[in-house]
Order: C-alpha cells, then structure tokens, then sequence
C-alpha cells in the first residue's frame, strides 16, 4: 500500500495549512501558499517538501521491504565489517584527556557506517546516510579550515563556538544523533535474534531522534521505518556465515557504542551549547 494511504489522517485535507508548515520548515507562514499531495510527482518528493533539511530528505519511492535490499558489500568469505575502511575501534580516544575524540579517525568511521546502509536499503535509510555525510562534511569543513584547533572533536566544537559560529557545532550535535539512532537500532536488533529491523529502528528512532522532530514529521518517519528490509534478508546480506556475522557486528558495535556516549555527553553539555 502507498506510504500516503497508509498516512491517510496526515493527508486527507485538501490543503496542508502553510502555518503548520512554515515551522517545521523554515519557511516564512505569510503569503499564499497552496499545497496538496497531487503537488508532488510522488511519494518521496512529498517527504522530500515535509522533512526539514536537518533532519532527513527521502529520495526514493517507497516500495515493500522485500525489493528494496541491496546486492551484497562483503569480501568472500568475510563480512561486511571487514569492508569497512574505518571502524570506531580504529578511533583514538585519549582517557587521560577527557575522552578526547580524534577528529579524522572519527569522520572516517562515520564515513565508513553508511556502508551498512547499502545492505539495509535506499528507501528507508537512504536519507540517514545522506545525512550523516552531509554532517561529516561540515565537520570536515571546520577541520581543514583551523586544522591546529580542531584535533579531536571535543576541541573542534570549543573553538569554533569561541568564534561565534556553530555551523559544524550543530552538524556535529545531528551527527552524533544519527549514528545514537543507528547504533541503538543494530544493537537492539543483534541483542533480540527475533525482533524484527523494522521494530529494532522504530524503537531506537522513539529513544533518540523523534524527540527533537516535529508533529508534522514524526509520523511521517515512523512510518518509514516500515520500509526496513525483513531480518533474514538484511543479515544475509551481511556475509555468509552467521556466527561470524554475529560475532563481528558485537565487536564493531561495542567501539560504536563507547564512542558515541562520550561524543554525546559531550554534545548535550553546556560547553557545547551555542
């Protein structure tokens, strides 16, 4: 069934009221403003208008899970954590300084995480990896621009905010809320061998971005979620051989996980405030 129909209480007024619009987009509420769902060519452009340009933009039609999973990433005989050009367990972190974050290494690994993206699919988590590089990019911008001050990513957002600017500031704090959300969906879902991806990234999306998206939105992404490849058909993708799958995903997530509770400590705290 079209993501519309199934969104039919969102969409059945004829018009979308350009005052409840305006906020969730930015947009100014004045002047004439008619839309409907006949606007838009389909469903994704549709998303497309309704998602904030910080949050995530759809770029794809969707269709059922099950023709949406993408052709294997993994070496033979291997898995698709060893096609990873970095991952966080590469990332230096110095204890003795607060947890410092190595910059490079970090964007890196960012970087390298969407290539599970290609496994999962285009449809739902095509937008999460787009923006998650849109974000590693502001980070990155900041980094070759006053490379001596930005090192680790701690120091990277103290200074730039000691500018008076907080461009890659607020691309860091979408950033590390995109990987919490990507993070808790694959460690629920390894954790759970009976949760299915779709209810493991539903979750995680209630625990993690949903709090900070609109009315309008919230829905709208829930119901993305559905568009989640089945689990069988998203691990087998992952390599072949699933004890080996299992053991490598547990690995890799255990790095994630220490580095994004530092970085989000460190994001929420009020030196990072602008």
């Amino acid at each position: 069934m079209p993501l519309l129909h199934r969104l039919e209480p969102l969409t059945r007024s004829p018009e979308l009221d350009p005052s409840c619009i305006a906020p969730c987009l930015n947009l100014p509420a004045k002047g004439q403003l008619s839309l409907t769902a006949s606007t838009f060519n389909d469903t994704s452009s549709f998303l497309t208008f309704l998602l904030p340009s910080n949050t995530f933009s759809f770029s794809s039609s969707f269709t059922s899970p099950s023709s949406i999973i993408m052709s294997a990433v993994y070496p033979p005989g291997g898995t698709i954590v060893q096609s990873l050009k970095r991952t966080f367990a590469d990332v230096p972190v110095d204890e003795a300084n607060g947890n410092a974050v190595s910059t490079v290494e970090f964007l890196e690994a960012s970087e390298s995480l969407t290539t599970i993206f290609d496994a999962i699919g285009g449809v739902a988590f095509g937008p999460v990896k787009k923006d998650i590089l849109g974000n590693v990019e502001k980070l990155r911008a900041r980094h070759a621009a006053a490379p001596a001050e930005s090192a680790t990513v701690q120091d990277l957002v103290r200074n730039e905010l000691k500018t008076g600017k907080h461009t890659a500031t607020e691309g860091c704090l979408w950033l590390i809320r995109g990987l919490d959300f990507t993070k808790q969906g694959l460690e629920h879902n390894v954790q759970n061998p009976s949760v299915e991806l779709s209810d493991s990234f539903r979750d995680a999306y209630g625990n993690t971005l949903k709090p900070h998206h609109s009315f309008m939105v919230k829905p709208i992404f829930s119901a993305a979620m559905s568009a989640v490849p089945y689990r069988k058909d998203f691990y087998a993708k992952l390599g072949d051989n699933p004890e080996k799958v299992q053991a490598d995903l547990e690995a890799y997530l255990a790095s994630f996980s220490k580095v994004v509770a530092i970085l989000k400590e460190f994001i929420n705290s009020k030196e990072a405030k602008w």
